[in-house]
């Protein structure tokens, strides 16, 4: 469907063996070596700069909310992106601004949001996605479509001078769709997969739990492949997230995961293109089990351990500052000629 290429393993050698000639033992300085080299095979140049950073906040609501399964009122994803818009206070505009990188904002079907002059509107469905329970998600052909509009999404910041691109998103219960295509992925009914998410009570957890299953069985026969697993179970923001990773290893952009639905969008990407994997880096590991489950399967190990929670793309912009802290040391460190200097 894409045309992907594989990453460029001579830069990767090069970068290998500058990094090796520094002063320091080999391998000494673990991940931030290993993120140079893996950005040398991305971009084809041993040695790079990041000029211009992105994070990709995609906003939607979801039908599986009136199901009870998220403990925060609906009317706060909309309330969130005016706040992301406006205030510049939000937990991902202070990180983004601290990461240096671009925080661009998503109208993709938020209910009874009003246009804003800093959010793009690209409804798809307004009031976000149908309830899995009753029905699917979204149509097939949509599906589809928002997936297309991600990739889309890269070619054009391609363009632009866009080098590093994290994927952020905001809509009340979206943890439930999330799990649910994690699962319907990986061909698992397991509930010990499924997180409470943000602070849900018992009572509302085990209801999760069962919409999640309960949903997957009643599309058990049309979980074929990664778009219909979208179509039935998904959202809009996990199709579009899945569309950006697409594109980033089509344009060969680094892409960054951040929690549990961006990884839903990496593992969607994933099971469509497998070398989608080699244009990821998994920024920071989420708290829940999907998560996991997902990262091992697609073999991405998270940098970071800090216990975050919150979405957004949060965990992608602290991943940001360690990107180009391996890249510093990449083009900056000297070799062992310096200590020869001056004798």
């Amino acid at each position: 469907m894409f045309r992907i290429t594989p990453p460029d393993i001579h830069a990767m050698r090069e970068a290998k063996r500058l990094l090796d000639g520094f002063i320091k033992p080999p391998g000494s300085l673990g991940t931030l070596e290993e993120i140079a080299i893996r950005l040398a095979g991305i971009t084809g140049h041993a040695r790079n700069t990041l000029k211009r950073k992105v994070i990709t906040l995609f906003g939607s609501d979801h039908g599986v909310y009136s199901e009870g399964v998220c403990s925060s009122p609906q009317d706060f994803t909309a309330g969130l992106m005016r706040v992301y818009a406006e205030s510049q206070d939000g937990g991902i505009n202070i990180l983004a601004r601290q990461a240096g990188a671009e925080l661009r904002l998503y109208d993709l079907g938020i209910k009874n949001f009003t246009p804003h002059q800093n959010v793009i509107s690209h409804r798809f469905m307004d009031g976000g996605t149908h309830n899995f329970l009753h029905g699917r998600a979204m149509p097939h052909e949509l599906a589809q479509r928002v997936i297309d509009y991600g990739v889309d999404l890269v070619r054009d910041m391609k363009s632009e001078g866009v080098d590093l691109i994290g994927t952020g998103e905001v809509g009340m219960a979206n943890t439930t769709p999330a799990c649910a295509c994690i699962m319907a992925c990986l061909g698992v009914r397991d509930d010990s997969l499924v997180g409470r998410g943000a602070g849900l009570t018992d009572e509302a957890f085990a209801r999760k739990k069962s919409v999640i299953l309960e949903g997957l069985g009643l599309h058990s026969e049309s979980l074929t492949d990664p778009v219909n697993i979208l179509s039935c179970v998904g959202g809009l923001d996990i199709a579009a997230i899945a569309g950006v990773f697409i594109g980033g290893a089509v344009y060969r952009v680094p892409v960054v995961v951040d929690g549990v639905i961006s990884i839903a969008g990496a593992l969607t990407a994933y099971q469509l293109e497998p070398l989608t994997r080699e244009y990821m880096f998994a920024s920071h590991e989420s708290p829940e089990p999907a998560y996991t489950r997902a990262a091992e399967f697609m073999k991405l190990k998270p940098s970071l351990r800090l216990g975050m929670r919150l979405g957004e793309g949060t965990g992608c912009a602290v991943f940001m500052r360690i990107i180009d802290d391996a890249l510093a040391i990449i083009n900056g460190m000297g070799d062992f000629t310096s200590l020869t200097k001056g004798d």
